[in-house]
């Protein structure tokens, strides 16, 4: 028996994860956005919380823990590089740590950039990547912390996973990011495709992600510093991947 996934509309455009072993009866929250909903979806399914892995410190990650573990007496797993953000887990994880759920394992990586110490949990063998807020459907996210070279190096990470990887990200932001996109890579056919396909799914209220990392690696601009067009759109010459991922960022943080 495989993962069981759970994915959790919550407040406005977040989305919280029910990660669950069928075997083991563990259960994962991956960040806490809304207590509530995820204690209706425990119920729904008949899941025992057994741990939160939280990727970064904000509300809307985090905010849940303390009323899920009165409630449900689970255990957190939180960066090491945000302890004083998120007080209280139980195992602080960093870059190279496993954590585990049952019979599989993640694997920890280090993804600064939107927070100091955020962190993402990768179920390799599973092809599985739960990236929190370093990377959006058509997005990434933004700067608030640590630097644009920073997120530079997070999302080169993640993009360095296998094509097939399914990319569970935090937020429902993808056709606000194909407005985006569509203004910094306009001909880019695998774009143009996607972005109908996004307003036929939101039409119906459907959700756009997960998504595979190889159609990110297409389509999402701020995976693709190295593309033709965008370094002629945006005449950066000779630029560095990071200089130009850092001005497709400060473009959208005005868009």
């Amino acid at each position: 028996m495989s993962l069981q996934i759970k994915q959790i509309p919550c407040l406005s455009d977040n989305y919280g994860y029910l990660v669950h072993d069928p075997v083991s009866g563990k259960t994962i929250s991956i960040d806490t956005p809304d207590a509530t909903a995820i204690l209706s979806t425990l119920d729904e399914e008949g899941w025992a919380l057994t741990q939160i892995w939280n990727t970064h410190h904000h509300y809307d990650h985090a905010g849940g823990n303390a009323e899920l573990v009165q409630k449900t007496s689970c255990s957190i797993c939180a960066p090491v590089g945000e302890r004083q953000m998120i007080p209280g887990a139980d195992r602080y994880v960093a870059g190279g740590d496993v954590v585990t759920l049952g019979q599989y394992t993640a694997r920890v990586l280090d993804t600064p950039g939107h927070t100091r110490g955020h962190i993402c949990y990768v179920f390799d063998e599973q092809n599985i990547a739960f990236v929190g807020d370093t990377m959006f459907s058509l997005g990434c996210g933004r700067v608030f912390e640590g630097t644009p070279e920073q997120m530079w190096a997070s999302l080169s990470k993640l993009m360095a996973l296998p094509d097939e990887t399914l990319i569970h990200c935090a937020h429902e932001y993808t056709k606000d990011n194909a407005r985006f996109a569509l203004t910094i890579e306009p001909e880019n056919p695998d774009l143009q495709a996607r972005v109908a396909q996004i307003s036929a799914l939101r039409e119906k209220g459907q959700p756009t992600v997960p998504m595979r990392l190889g159609l990110e690696k297409k389509t999402n601009p701020f995976l693709r510093p190295d593309s033709a067009a965008i370094r002629a759109r945006l005449k950066a010459g000779t630029a560095s991947d990071a200089a130009v991922f850092a001005r497709v960022r400060q473009l959208k943080d005005e868009f």
